[in-house]
């Protein structure tokens, strides 16, 4: 019989710290299961500090490690699983990250447990020579003692000559309760008598003020009977906190119409009619003992996703989870046990929970996965559906997909798609020349600007004007928040610029300011102009603040809300039913449609097209048909504004609507995919930004340019390298961007490309973006 194979005695450790995963001894005098996915505490500047166990550490250089506190974890039920750890690690090396980062973004729990620390002093140490300025007992001694009571920086000074022994252990969290005694001293009045009475009835009070309101006296009351030994506070162990509550249980009792593959997609429908055609599939894994996961991209999607799904699980003998950034720590905490017990084998959450402790992974669902919501905008900036990819096909699991639209990436995969959601669209093309002159939207030339039809074309008009009538209700996208995209002098087109940054300020009329959306700058708006003296201004681009106004004043006495980042009305009298017009940015869409909404209208649909970014059609196309499916039982018209009423991301939305045309929701995904392949734009390639910036616009140009010469020399070809070039806002926050984009043929060429990139040493600050979703 072979023998067991030994543990590595040094250990992978990541900390939630932008660095690559260090080497650590492991604890003193252990000996079992390497515990990869566990959470471990190591000595970091002086304070324990909790990591993960990602590998095995180098044998080479043990002698140089500081050695690891101690283990959080069993082995046998670690924090993290042991595929999920691989594919984590797999996918951060190939996009050229520190491991530390990684899990920091997208491990949300477990970092910050509470624990009680006690130290003593080795048999046999006399540890005085480490606090020759302070009395004996600043050190630790024989006897176990607190060691919050000691600076951190003894301690860890000690530790590292190997004379301390240290014991952390979890600390259960506990409430105060207040109950009643039978050995209170002196008589009590007639209030305190009948307070002493209620808490009989009612023991377990939170505090003194529940339970002053519950017997109907004043607090001075139940503090008296308290101070007089009557009642006390008794400490007792916290109950788990509440989690959202699961749907009913229900079963689909229909077949399973999925794909049977690796990777599938659903699309089309609204998003019951998916939920119905996910259910078999999801029931038949949890039947088998096997685990699902479903990532979503934003919280509005996150509540549907968890109303339709979370009550499939019951029926399958086990229970459903949430998961996501919206929970308390405490909730966070006590989801991740259920599901680490067993106890929940269905997850529903954000990336977050990308890392939960599925045992049996079977199914990872990513729902509308071209989301650009997927993107984390900072740290690690990761896409999430790559490293879903990545966790998926670690744990051997199915990959499935589904929105009412297909991502370009996945439109080749195989499909189930149901009939496309109803479209009642009229667009408003300000490009072409009306049919009809006295009723289209740019007739009599010569008219002022709110005349020609524009923010609200004459078509729009009419229908609010229906709406108003009939008490129904509307919603209108607006392209920007504020009042206007800039304020312009009419005499010399001069426009106020922000001092930080090379953009035009935008106007907020409510403020009576000058904002700039890149860093923040505010300022009063001028009184004349900079360049010329003329003391008018005329506004350009409507916000929100503009088209509010617009639609009050046409409609008077109908309610008029606003929905953007600056400003949310509370829109409860509108879902109650009322009538009404909503005004708002693309973060109207995170809340659930209003019921009786007659009418959706982009305003100016061109403001998605005409950004440099070779995904900007396809943001267009899926915004279009997330209005379409925004409302979950109606078809509201839907009135798109445009200098481009042919575009080709628009006329595959009317052509799905044509019965005998036989088109579907991937239509136009299949056309972008055929067009990438000629540009060579992903799914066809592998992207990465790598933005080069400086304070000094000559110091950042000459350190892209160095940039770009190591990726020549290292042999990239002119069709990797994209650039440099300024970024297409030329100054930021006061600071020069330079882009270069790398477009590689696979992944491990793009790898290649990057290590280039991270060789040079350039005199301005690098940022690599692997996966990038935004190139403007």
């Amino acid at each position: 019989m072979p023998a067991a194979p030994v543990p590595p005695s040094s250990w992978l450790v990541a900390v939630p710290r932008p660095i690559p995963a260090y080497d650590f001894a492991a604890p003193h005098g252990h000996a079992g299961t390497f515990p990869v996915g566990c959470r471990v505490l190591v000595p970091w500047r002086g304070e324990p500090l909790v990591g993960v166990v990602v590998g095995a550490g180098s044998e080479r250089q043990s002698h140089r490690l500081r050695e690891a506190l101690q283990l959080l974890d069993a082995p046998e039920r670690p924090w993290v699983p042991a595929a999920t750890v691989q594919a984590l690690g797999e996918w951060a090396a190939s996009a050229g990250l520190p491991l530390g980062l990684v899990w920091d973004d997208l491990l949300g729990v477990g970092w910050a447990p509470a624990l009680a620390h006690r130290v003593r002093a080795v048999a046999g140490a006399d540890l005085t020579a480490f606090a020759e300025n302070a009395a004996p007992a600043a050190v630790p001694g024989p006897q176990w003692s607190d060691g919050a009571g000691y600076l951190p920086a003894l301690l860890d000074a000690v530790r590292e000559q190997g004379l301390l022994e240290e014991e952390f252990t979890p600390v259960q969290p506990t409430v105060s309760r207040i109950y009643p005694t039978a050995q209170g001293q002196g008589p009590l009045t007639p209030k305190q008598a009948e307070a002493a009475e209620w808490l009989a009835e009612y023991p377990g009070q939170e505090s003194l003020s529940s339970w002053a309101r519950g017997a109907g006296v004043s607090s001075s009351v139940v503090a008296a009977v308290l101070a007089r030994g009557h009642a006390a506070l008794h400490e007792e162990a916290a109950p788990p906190p509440a989690l959202p509550p699961c749907a009913a249980p229900w079963s689909p009792g229909l077949p399973d119409s999925l794909p049977v593959a690796e990777r599938w997609r659903l699309n089309g429908g609204k998003f019951a009619a998916r939920a119905r055609a996910l259910a078999p599939r999801i029931q038949a894994q949890l039947q088998a003992g096997g685990s699902v996961l479903v990532l979503v991209p934003e919280h509005a999607t996150l509540d549907r996703a968890w109303a339709a799904l979370s009550g499939l699980a019951e029926p399958c003998g086990t229970g459903a989870a949430l998961f996501s950034g919206l929970l308390s720590p405490e909730q966070r905490e006590h989801s991740w046990e259920q599901i680490r017990s067993g106890a929940a084998r269905l997850v529903v959450g954000s990336y977050l929970a990308l890392t939960a402790p599925l045992a049996s992974l079977g199914l990872l669902l990513v729902l509308d996965e071209g989301s650009d919501a997927y993107k984390l905008s900072s740290g690690s900036r990761a896409w999430v559906p790559d490293t879903a990819q990545a966790v998926a096909g670690a744990h051997g699991a199915e990959l499935g997909t589904a929105g009412v639209v297909p991502a370009v990436e996945t439109v080749k995969w195989p499909a189930l798609e149901l009939p496309a959601p109803r479209v009642r669209l009229h667009t408003v093309d300000y490009g072409a020349a009306p049919t009809q002159p006295e009723l289209g939207p740019l007739s009599m030339p010569g008219q002022a600007q709110s005349s020609l039809g524009y923010p609200l074309s004459h078509d729009l008009r009419a229908v609010l004007r229906q709406v108003q009538e009939r008490g129904r209700q509307a919603a209108l996208l607006a392209p920007r928040r504020g009042y206007s995209a800039l304020l312009r002098c009419p005499q010399c087109d001069y426009a106020p610029q922000c001092p930080n940054c090379d953009v035009a300020l935008r106007f907020h009329r409510s403020a009576h300011q000058l904002m700039c959306h890149q860093c923040g700058h505010r300022q009063n708006v001028p009184r004349s102009c900079a360049n010329c003296g003329e003391a008018m201004w005329q506004t350009k681009g409507p916000g929100t603040e503009w088209l509010a106004q617009e639609v009050a004043q046409l409609l008077p006495g109908m309610p008029v809300y606003r929905v953007d980042r600056d400003h949310q009305d509370d829109l409860s009298a509108l879902h109650a039913g009322g009538s009404g017009v909503v005004v708002g940015t693309q973060l109207l869409l995170s809340q659930p449609a209003p019921p009786e909404l007659a009418l959706l209208a982009v305003t100016l649909a061109d403001t998605w097209l005409n950004v440099p970014d070779f995904r900007a059609s396809e943001r267009y196309h899926a915004l279009l048909w997330e209005l379409a499916e925004w409302h979950p039982a109606r078809a509201p018209l839907l009135l798109v504004q445009t200098f481009q009423g042919t575009h080709p991301a628009l006329e595959a939305l009317r052509r799905s609507q044509s019965e005998d045309a036989g088109q579907s929701v991937s239509l136009y995904p299949r056309q972008e995919w055929e067009l990438r392949r000629t540009l060579g734009y992903p799914p066809h390639a592998c992207l990465a930004q790598v933005e080069v910036a400086a304070r000094d616009r000559d110091r950042a140009r000459a350190a892209a340019d160095a940039v770009a010469a190591a990726l020549y020399t290292a042999g990239a070809t002119a069709q990797e390298v994209l650039g440099p070039a300024p970024a297409p806002i030329a100054r930021v926050r006061g600071v020069y961007p330079y882009h270069l984009l790398l477009r590689a043929r696979s992944p491990e060429r793009l790898r290649e490309l990057l290590d280039a990139v991270g060789s040079v040493r350039a005199g301005g600050r690098v940022r690599v973006d692997v996966s990038p979703r935004h190139l403007s």
